[in-house]
């Protein structure tokens, strides 16, 4: 049974600027770092932690403050998962999945529906979800007079049962176009199965889901006006979106791997008995260890800051976004993702050797760092993205948009 306990935020005021958001994030981080590891064990389904994202505001960051959001963009949205996923990495992918659907509306509606649904989802607080998975057959989406009817399966739908919304997608029968919907999660014929059980990201709720016959207005079908797609190359901007998410999750759990470790290393770690000093934080193989992680880490961090920032310029004015302008941007989040899932790789795994054999017991809990990072940068071959970046510089090619790049 989860402890959490969210109190502390709910007669407080809502941060007013981005470095105040931050460290609202990093309270909750701290709510969430006292009993990660037992949570983490026990698999539940994390109702009490998303409701600690609600009562902390953190759920409406993106939206409008008029509405009762925090009226942020995206550079602080990526800082702030970046710091819940310091203290638990499952929470932190959650947040972050909820920040790229709760935007899916501006990305791919029309303003007049993208509007309708940011002020209700800061007014009431939503928590996405969403039911999107590009390996998976597609769901067959079919007309039914003013309706539209997804049918279909999903392996994987992160949110699941702690969303109040779920993000559809599917093809229109007959057709080659992609629709998308949000649709309330509690919808009749949508069934969510417990079904994930993987060694890391326990807590995410990312199990398959059914369409059976789910419905939703024809008029919630995002970007269709009479029935008929309206594109925008802004709409490709969805996969270095959450791939830039995905980024900040991995550098949250290195980061916080980092801090448990330190945190051992100063007061249960021993020195080498050969080694001549009393204490482990003297130790020359120990000290070395940690200021190479350490620069690892923050240099990767700067490039994601850096790239955080020149995504915003292209989510500032969406209209003027071009396929020269995305591919380029595309192509330095496939070098920020590269480097971020090899050094989240190497520091969960090495900080073993600075904390010591006793560091692994179970009680210890260190290792869900690793089986988290381990576990969701399988999302897509990193090799893949690594050649967005090569092919750019040999040759000049800019990645084509799909599900992946």
């Amino acid at each position: 049974m989860s402890t959490v306990a969210p109190t502390q935020w709910k007669s407080a005021p809502a941060p007013e600027d981005p470095q105040g958001w931050i460290e609202r994030a990093a309270e909750v981080a701290a709510v969430l770092a006292t009993d990660a590891a037992d949570r983490d064990r026990a698999g539940e389904t994390p109702y009490a932690e998303v409701q600690l994202l609600k009562d902390s505001g953190l759920v409406t960051l993106l939206g409008p403050a008029q509405h009762g959001g925090g009226g942020q963009e995206w550079p602080t949205a990526y800082r702030v998962v970046r710091e819940v996923a310091k203290a638990d990495g499952s929470i932190g992918q959650l947040l972050g999945y909820h920040y790229l659907w709760f935007w899916a509306a501006r990305l791919v509606g029309t303003r007049e529906q993208w509007e309708e649904v940011e002020a209700r989802a800061a007014r009431e607080k939503w928590f996405f979800g969403g039911a999107v998975n590009p390996r998976d057959t597609d769901v067959v989406v079919t007309e039914d007079g003013d309706d539209l009817v997804f049918t279909g399966h999903k392996t994987f739908s992160t949110g699941s049962k702690v969303s109040d919304v779920t993000v559809l997608e599917g093809v229109l029968g007959g057709t080659d176009q992609h629709v998308f919907a949000i649709v309330p999660s509690d919808s009749a014929g949508l069934t969510f199965h417990d079904d994930w059980d993987n060694i890391g990201q326990r807590l995410t709720e990312s199990g398959s889901v059914s369409l059976d016959g789910v419905r939703t207005p024809w008029a919630s079908a995002a970007g269709y006006v009479d029935k008929v797609f309206r594109p925008r190359v802004y709409n490709t901007l969805n996969v270095p979106t959450i791939q830039l998410v995905f980024v900040n999750f991995y550098l949250g759990v290195a980061g916080g791997a980092l801090e448990a470790a330190a945190t051992y290393t100063r007061t249960k770690s021993r020195s080498w008995l050969h080694g001549g000093h009393d204490k482990a934080v003297d130790e020359p193989y120990v000290i070395d260890t940690y200021g190479d992680l350490t620069a690892k880490l923050w240099a990767v961090e700067a490039l994601a800051d850096a790239v955080a920032q020149e995504g915003q310029k292209l989510h500032g004015d969406p209209d003027a976004v071009t396929e020269q302008t995305r591919g380029a941007f595309e192509v330095r989040v496939a070098a920020v993702k590269a480097r971020a899932t090899d050094v989240a790789l190497e520091i969960t795994h090495r900080i073993f050797e600075v904390t010591g054999a006793r560091a692994t017991a179970s009680a210890e809990g260190l290792d869900r760092f690793w089986r988290n990072v381990r576990t969701h940068t399988l999302h897509d071959p990193v090799a893949y993205k690594r050649r967005e970046v090569g092919r750019n510089v040999l040759t000049g090619e800019l990645p084509e948009p799909t599900w992946y790049s």
